[in-house]
């Protein structure tokens, strides 16, 4: 194969691969707007799509990080299949161990499954790696001003662990209380990109010489 042809020819492979990874991002922001709508049925479509076409695909949003394993996982939890959701979150630590919300899941998924003294230690798990993650950001991130600025995900973990650790678990109001949370981690990736950018353009305009700049531009 000459030289013309063999870049050529990876060219075309880059291109599709693009194209590909394109289409898997298109779907899983798809499956989000489905699950935060609380429509897991037609998320799960989406996000199966997503991790036949690529099964290590992860969504990044600034500092924070979740695999299309455990949106799958989630969607199969929120729809009652249980046995599938277990495998999708085992799926997705065994990828990323600090995917905090695939723990967390896991550990709604084995309580509600019967095996509340594993799920126990997973829920507890997640909520302390969430919580850990949160105080991190917020204190050493130029990211930390937007992640729960009002501190209402961390208020809530703080009284679950709290439970948790008294022995005493009221197991409708730890798993309540463990879905709330995950479900405002999600909306939060929304909210912390949304404020971020509005804090961006107010800095921009608030830029000296923009408007001076501007008017010489335009004098040309």
């Amino acid at each position: 194969m000459r030289r013309s042809q063999w870049l050529e020819w990876l060219s075309i492979v880059f291109l599709l691969s693009g194209c590909a990874s394109f289409q898997v991002a298109g779907q899983v922001r798809s499956g989000r707007q489905a699950l935060l709508s609380n429509n897991p049925e037609q998320a799960l479509i989406y996000f199966q799509q997503a991790a036949e076409s690529e099964p290590n695909y992860t969504m990044q949003s600034g500092p924070f990080r979740e695999g299309v394993w455990t949106y799958v996982g989630r969607a199969q939890y929120n729809t009652g299949k249980l046995p599938e959701a277990r495998r999708s979150l085992e799926r997705a630590l065994s990828l990323y161990e600090d995917d905090y919300l695939a723990r967390l899941y896991l550990g709604l998924t084995l309580a509600r499954g019967g095996d509340r003294s594993k799920g126990l230690k997973e829920i507890e798990s997640g909520m302390k790696g969430l919580y850990d993650w949160l105080e991190h950001i917020n204190y050493y991130s130029l990211y930390g001003p937007f992640w729960d600025p009002g501190r209402a995900i961390r208020s809530e973990i703080e009284k679950s662990l709290g439970m948790i650790s008294g022995k005493d678990i009221e197991w409708p109001k730890l798993i309540s209380s463990a879905e709330w949370v995950g479900q405002k981690v999600e909306e939060e990736i929304d909210k912390a990109r949304l404020d971020e950018r509005r804090h961006r353009e107010r800095e921009f305009d608030r830029r000296p010489g923009l408007s001076t700049g501007l008017s010489i531009g335009g004098g040309f």
